[in-house]
């Protein structure tokens, strides 16, 4: 059974940083590639916005422009998690974050929220 469990998320004020985590079980992790995604508690559908990715081996990661500079994400294959590293927050970084493995059918995790305050 595959199981994508996120953990990290918070409350932090405008500019602050956080740090979330995705651990992941049943599944061949160092073939995954990973991604965060996000959905505001204001987006008006069930679509997620997708935040960055890292590929299997950790070589490439790409970013959405809206990150970019401010997150990083990383991953650490002997423990099967990857990272999402989040500084600079700002207010519209406000959402429900979720971490995505590409095996490559697509497995979710449960989503762990952030919740930036001015």
């Amino acid at each position: 059974q595959v199981q994508l469990v996120e953990s990290g998320g918070g409350l932090v004020q405008v500019g602050g940083s956080l740090r979330l985590s995705c651990v992941t079980s049943g599944l061949t992790f160092r073939k995954s590639a990973m991604s965060w995604y996000r959905q505001a508690p204001q987006a008006p559908g069930p679509e997620r916005d997708w935040v960055a990715t890292i590929a299997s081996d950790g070589g490439t990661s790409t970013y959405a422009d809206s990150v970019l500079g401010r997150f990083r994400i990383s991953r650490d294959n002997r423990k099967n998690t990857v990272y999402l590293q989040m500084d600079g927050l700002k207010l519209e970084d406000t959402a429900a974050y979720y971490c995505k493995a590409s095996t490559p059918v697509d497995y979710w995790g449960q989503g762990t929220q952030v919740t930036v305050s001015s």
